[in-house]
């Protein structure tokens, strides 16, 4: 186990050639909103390039650009560490996400087809098997991928340019009350996909809403607790 709390094989080397400082960035970054990599969590640059099997200068610039982005810290004559949020950064992330996703939700009760549905309906099977399997990680993959799958059947690319950017804000947020909104949040994607199959704009718009009220209220209670 590595002082970073990584354990050994949880990442795989980074294969070459290519951007290497890239291919860095993205895999701490997915390391962090995972939470692999804790809030608060001290990142040593050694470590990380050991665990990555590259040379500490990539690490050192994928840090820099976490930190110009907000999800690392770099302090002086201490290092670099997780950004911990704090819950009015919380609040002002899911409060966006809300508007986002309520009007992606309005849109695809519009414009869905029956293989959207489908699809829905399948990602739905797929996240409540993994909730019953007590499966976090696999239920935040598949709740991000059933958002996701929304704002492209809502068919407005400006939308999910948008929503792309919060996403993986989102799943940081999402991934300590995955197990407390558990069974429930697949209940209510279920009323979602009613909805929009039936294509009632105004319900969908009013159903994710409260959806994505229930997580923002879960991890406020959590952060709290």
């Amino acid at each position: 186990m590595l002082s970073t709390g990584l354990p050994q094989g949880a990442v795989p080397k980074l294969e070459r050639p290519g951007p290497l400082r890239d291919r860095v960035y993205e895999a701490l970054l997915e390391l962090i909103t995972t939470r692999a990599l804790q809030p608060g969590q001290h990142l040593v640059e050694s470590e990380l390039a050991g665990h990555l099997g590259v040379s500490r200068q990539p690490v050192r610039e994928a840090l820099q650009r976490l930190n110009t982005e907000g999800w690392v810290d770099l302090r002086p004559a201490q290092g670099a560490f997780v950004h911990e949020p704090t819950e009015e950064e919380a609040d002002q992330l899911l409060t966006v996400r809300t508007l986002l996703e309520a009007e992606a939700a309005r849109l695809a009760a519009a414009h869905a087809d029956s293989a959207g549905i489908t699809a829905l309906e399948e990602l739905c099977a797929q996240g409540e098997e993994a909730v019953a399997a007590d499966d976090v990680d696999g239920a935040v993959a598949m709740n991000a991928r059933f958002h996701a799958k929304i704002m492209e059947l809502a068919g407005n690319a400006v939308l999910a340019e948008l929503a792309a950017q919060v996403d993986r804000r989102v799943r940081w947020y999402y991934t300590p009350v995955a197990r407390q909104r558990g069974q429930q949040s697949w209940i209510e994607h279920r009323e979602l996909i009613a909805a929009i199959r039936a294509r009632d704009e105004h319900h969908a718009t009013q159903l994710m809403r409260a959806h994505t009220e229930h997580t923002r209220r879960s991890y406020h209670e959590r952060a709290r607790s």
